[in-house]
């Protein structure tokens, strides 16, 4: 499975972005999905993760409430709609494939990664 995210940008605090992670293969929808993200000097975090058939998600305390992972079997696409955003959302997003989980190593395929910059 090929990953490749886009849709990041530079966003003014209180506003919103929708990432987009198109997925190659005919096997996009065996596996779950997840966004994770990495701030200047920092360590790679979870964001959040979709089931295969996405009917189940999973998101980061700090982004609960605020953003909506969501999929597209059809379109071999994940999405992570992000609203309400804070000057520390500011980080490279990434979209995985892999198993259901929380863990980085979980994830077997990952994206090139796409800039959110949030302005205060």
């Amino acid at each position: 499975v090929q990953l490749q995210a886009y849709g990041g940008g530079l966003v003014q605090a209180g506003g919103s972005l929708r990432l987009s992670c198109a997925a190659s293969g005919r096997t996009f929808s065996s596996y779950a999905m997840a966004w994770f993200r990495q701030a200047p000097g920092k360590e790679r975090e979870f964001v959040a993760t979709i089931s295969w058939s996405g009917g189940s998600t999973v998101y980061a305390e700090s982004v609960k409430g605020r953003f909506t992972i969501s999929r597209d079997n059809a379109k071999n696409t994940v999405y992570l709609q992000m609203g309400s955003l804070k000057p520390e959302d500011t980080a490279v997003y990434y979209c995985a494939a892999g198993a259901y989980r929380r863990a980085a190593d979980a994830y077997a395929y990952w994206g090139q990664g796409t800039l959110v910059t949030v302005s205060s």
